[in-house]
């Protein structure tokens, strides 16, 4: 029997089908802080999103990002609600970022 190898486009929509179709990746929320944050003149922003040992890609289009009531910057904590998807041409998975909220940090320094 001759295996018959499959191109990377194909492969790249074969595993974007799968994880458009699963439930939980439909919608997460997830929990990072922004770095390599930009702004594009479309309007739409691109950034990472990661913690302490891990990363991943983000996008947010201008359709959404005139929700929000801040202005992301990078090494700030926020808590994204989105969708995973896979960006077939290149063959990364990211999330498609739908809402974002800044996450606070409510320790408080007194002074005596």
């Amino acid at each position: 029997m001759k295996i018959k190898p499959i191109s990377v486009t194909e492969l790249n929509k074969y595993v974007k089908d799968k994880v458009a179709t699963d439930a939980f990746l439909n919608s997460v929320y997830v929990s990072g802080e922004i770095s390599n944050f930009k702004h594009h003149y479309t309007g739409h922003m691109y950034f990472t999103l990661k913690d302490e040992t891990s990363l991943i890609k983000c996008v947010m289009f201008k359709s959404a990002t005139g929700h929000l009531n801040f202005i992301p910057k990078d090494g700030m904590k926020v808590n994204v609600l989105g969708s995973v998807g896979v960006f077939e041409r290149d063959g990364v998975y990211q999330i498609y970022v739908q809402a974002m909220r800044r996450r606070w940090n409510w320790k408080f320094i007194y002074q005596i």
